[in-house]
């Protein structure tokens, strides 16, 4: 009786085996026939559409004007960072900005603020680094 139930497994798996594979057969040509049908009854062939480009991140060491304001950040944190010109009314530079980094507070520096450390795409890094030369920034916790 063992061996006759041994060979009735075997028989069982080979024939998933086989049921699997058929299926998968059936199913790849379905997948290409399908779209050489539409194609062959006068139909557009399918529109590949390419992958949406990846946004590349990038470290952005930020100088806030307020350095206690940046000891309340942690890693992880959202912020927006807000330029304040003298000629005209504050601007959002970047929205949403993750915190990366909070590096120690330099010694002796006064009132020249905190560095902070943002993760952000790069057109918006450059956009940081443009106002940080013309304006003081400031950030609001998200």
């Amino acid at each position: 009786m063992g061996r006759a139930r041994g060979r009735l497994r075997r028989a069982v798996r080979r024939r998933r085996r086989i049921g699997a594979a058929g299926l998968a057969v059936v199913a790849a040509a379905l997948a290409v026939g399908g779209t050489e049908a539409r194609a062959s009854r006068g139909a557009a062939p399918p529109e590949v559409k390419p992958a949406p480009a990846a946004v590349r991140m990038v470290s952005a060491p930020v100088r806030i004007a307020d350095a206690a304001t940046v000891r309340l950040l942690r890693p992880g944190d959202r912020v927006d960072v807000v330029a304040a010109e003298r000629a005209g009314p504050p601007r959002v530079v970047a929205s949403g900005a993750r915190v990366a980094e909070v590096p120690a507070p330099e010694k002796g520096l006064g009132d020249a603020g905190a560095l902070v450390v943002l993760s952000v795409p790069r057109e918006t890094a450059q956009a940081l680094v443009g106002a940080g030369a013309v304006a003081r920034l400031a950030v609001t916790l998200c």
